[in-house]
């Protein structure tokens, strides 16, 4: 008979006191963050029976929580690629795009700024009042931000204040085909460009290429604003006044230089981390190949997305397209499409915990969506 073998519980203990060691040292790191978010919350809880300053606050928790955390697939590249250039440029730049897609939004479609994403069934009505978790979703979303999630804005902000099951559903399913979509046009589009780049896209990096990247992360920055402007409106009127409208641009356009002055904060990392993305050659065609994805969804159905499901399906099929293109012995190869492949797994987990996050939010908050689901079940 084998000898069971025994089970040494130092090596329990040692997993413990790491993980206690790693809690605590982030604890210590984030000490003011943690604190803040502590404020928010009680400031929140304080708010929200007064339905225009809880309406007030909970935009501007939503603005800056789905623009820092949508800054990685917008204009991470932008930043990333242009380090070296002076913060309050490129916040000018983006700033009036901003200013001026969201004022033709609200000249066009009689004073709605979501570029009619906020029209559809389960949306088009304002909140008339509040509950708690509505207010302290975008707080969710600035804590999964500083712990580099790429999570879903449209997922978070916008299933929270939807009371039809069916909207939620169509939601999914579009951002669902978006990623698979994305995924599949990054793999062919490097597939095919790994050997030009390789030959051609190398060495100093002559100044067209700047204004090309500008020039396309200006144009993905205005489509994206038409995607998911939507997010941060959802608090406010579905028409908004003169001066609501000027609060609104006024807020947004200050908080987007504070994230170009923070280079992103955390969140950034992500891009960082992908293959070559720092080069201006390779960010701009990236963001080339989004702007199309996003701009022919835009035009198929008034119905939101998620353009987070969209970039990291585009980053993924990117990084297994360049593995698969390089010319290296086998063994080498496998090494990068391992590292492709947990990179697209490591970034699909996170937003998949935000998606779960906002489904619940959804259920606990909405009883038209609690009674369809049980109507579904029985």
């Amino acid at each position: 008979m084998a000898k069971k073998k025994k089970i040494d519980q130092n090596i329990n203990q040692d997993k413990l006191s790491k993980t206690a060691y790693a809690l605590f040292d982030f604890t210590k790191k984030e000490k003011p963050f943690l604190i803040l978010i502590c404020v928010l919350l009680s400031i929140a809880a304080i708010i929200t029976p007064y339905t225009y300053a809880a309406m007030w606050f909970g935009f501007g928790l939503a603005a800056y929580s789905a623009i820092a955390n949508d800054s990685i697939q917008t204009i991470g590249t932008f930043m990333v690629s242009n380090q070296d250039r002076k913060w309050y440029w490129m916040w000018l730049f983006i700033g009036i795009i901003f200013v001026g897609t969201v004022t033709y939004s609200w000249v066009h479609f009689n004073g709605d700024v979501s570029y009619q994403r906020l029209s559809i069934k389960g949306l088009e009505k304002a909140p008339t009042s509040f509950v708690f978790l509505q207010i302290a979703a975008p707080i969710v979303l600035i804590i999964m931000t500083r712990l580099r999630m790429p999570v879903s804005t449209t997922f978070l902000l916008l299933n929270v204040f939807t009371y039809s099951a069916g909207t939620i559903v169509s939601v999914m399913f579009k951002s669902f085909i978006g990623y698979i979509l994305a995924f599949v046009v990054a793999m062919i589009v490097w597939f095919l460009l790994e050997r030009f780049v390789e030959n051609y896209l190398k060495g100093k990096i002559k100044p067209f290429w700047y204004v090309l990247q500008w020039i396309t992360s200006g144009t993905l920055w205005a489509v994206w604003i038409m995607q998911d402007a939507a997010n941060i409106a959802v608090f406010l009127p579905r028409q908004l006044s003169l001066y609501e409208f000027l609060a609104y641009t006024g807020f947004v356009f200050v908080g987007l230089g504070f994230l170009f002055y923070m280079k992103g904060d955390k969140i950034q990392e992500i891009v960082n981390e992908k293959t070559k993305v720092t080069d201006v050659r390779a960010a701009t065609i990236v963001d080339l190949v989004y702007a199309v994805i996003l701009f022919y969804f835009k035009m198929i159905s008034h119905v939101p997305m998620s353009t987070t499901w969209v970039f990291i399906g585009l980053l993924g099929g990117r990084e297994l397209a360049i593995a698969l293109g390089k010319h290296a012995k086998a063994k080498k190869r496998n090494a990068w499409l391992l590292r492709a492949w947990r990179l697209a797994r490591k970034d699909l987990s996170k937003a998949f915990i935000g998606l779960v996050v906002s489904l619940i939010f959804a259920f606990i908050i909405n009883e038209g969506v609690r009674q369809e689901i049980i109507e579904m079940f029985k």
